[in-house]
């Protein structure tokens, strides 16, 4: 799985950007290779904002989140991400 992580307007931090390739490992047993994933964290004023976009198989899945917490945000925006693949993968099973 390829992860880009970009940070805008706060500081680069290792703790955060293995958090995201930690959740992110979770999803790939629910996608198929080759995966590839856009992580843009930022701060704007006291909100945290975390957007994914995330393209498997020639799928995209994109999600965004705010709150006061970065890590909440991950979560959250990764949770939709999550429920994106499962439906897109209920489908593809109910059309075979």
């Amino acid at each position: 799985m390829k992860v880009n992580i970009t940070f805008r307007n706060m500081d680069t931090s290792d703790a955060i950007k293995e958090y995201v390739s930690d959740k992110l490992g979770k999803l790939k047993k629910l996608a198929a290779e080759p995966v590839e994933a856009n992580v843009i964290l930022s701060v704007q004023r006291h909100t945290h904002a975390c957007e994914v976009l995330l393209t498997s198989d020639g799928r995209t899945f994109q999600g965004s989140e705010g709150s006061e917490d970065i890590y909440s945000s991950v979560d959250m925006v990764l949770d939709k991400i999550q429920r994106q693949m499962r439906d897109s993968k209920a489908r593809r099973d109910q059309r075979q």
